[in-house]
C-alpha cells in the first residue's frame, strides 16, 4: 500500500529548513506532495508562479517529489486527495503550541483519518523562517547558506527592484 504524505505551506521564500523536512519527508513516504499555499489577504514576496518555479527547481532530485497549490482549506485538499500522512516542521517548542492546536482542529477536519506527523528540523535550521529570510535581505544581510543558492540571488533581485 502506498503512502502518501503532504507538506505544506507558504515557501516565501523556501530555506533550507523546508528542504531539510521534504527530504526526510521523501525519503520515508512513498509520494510527499509539496503544497504552497495561495492566501489572497497575504501579501508575497514571491508571486504563487515564481514559488512555483523555486520549488521545482529545489525538489527535482527528488523523484517521489510533486509540487502544486491551493487556496481555502487545507482539509478540503487533504481530503480530495486522500493523503494519508500531513508532515508538519517543527523548530522550537513554540512551533509545537500552534502546532498542536492545528493539528487537532484537522483531526477534526480530515475525513479519512490522515494523521499529522512532527518532524524536527534538523538544528542547524532551527532559527531559520521565510519572515527572517526576508527581514534580513530586506536590509542587504546575507541569507548565503539557509536559503537555496539559485533562491539568494532572486531574494536579493527582488530588493533591488524596490
Amino acid at each position: 500500500m502506498e503512502r502518501k504524505a503532504l507538506y505544506a505551506g507558504s515557501f516565501d521564500p523556501v530555506t533550507n529548513g523546508h528542504l531539510n523536512i521534504i527530504e526526510r519527508a521523501a525519503g520515508i513516504f512513498d509520494s510527499l506532495t509539496v503544497v504552497i499555499a495561495v492566501n489572497a489577504n497575504k501579501k508575497y514576496l514571491f508571486s504563487i508562479d515564481e514559488r512555483l518555479e523555486i520549488m521545482r527547481k529545489a525538489t527535482e532530485h527528488l523523484p517521489n517529489v510533486k509540487v502544486d497549490t491551493f487556496s481555502g482549506l487545507l482539509a478540503d485538499y487533504v481530503n480530495e486527495h486522500g493523503f494519508d500522512i500531513y508532515v508538519r516542521g517543527l523548530r522550537a517548542t513554540t512551533d509545537f503550541e500552534n502546532e498542536l492546536q492545528m493539528a487537532q482542529m484537522n483531526a477534526r477536519l480530515f475525513s479519512r483519518g490522515t494523521e499529522t506527523l512532527f518532524l524536527m528540523t534538523d538544528p542547524q535550521y532551527s532559527f531559520i523562517s521565510s519572515s527572517l529570510i526576508k527581514e534580513v535581505a530586506s536590509f542587504g544581510g546575507s541569507v548565503d547558506g539557509l536559503v537555496p543558492e539559485y533562491v539568494v540571488s532572486r531574494i536579493r533581485s527582488k530588493f533591488q527592484e524596490d
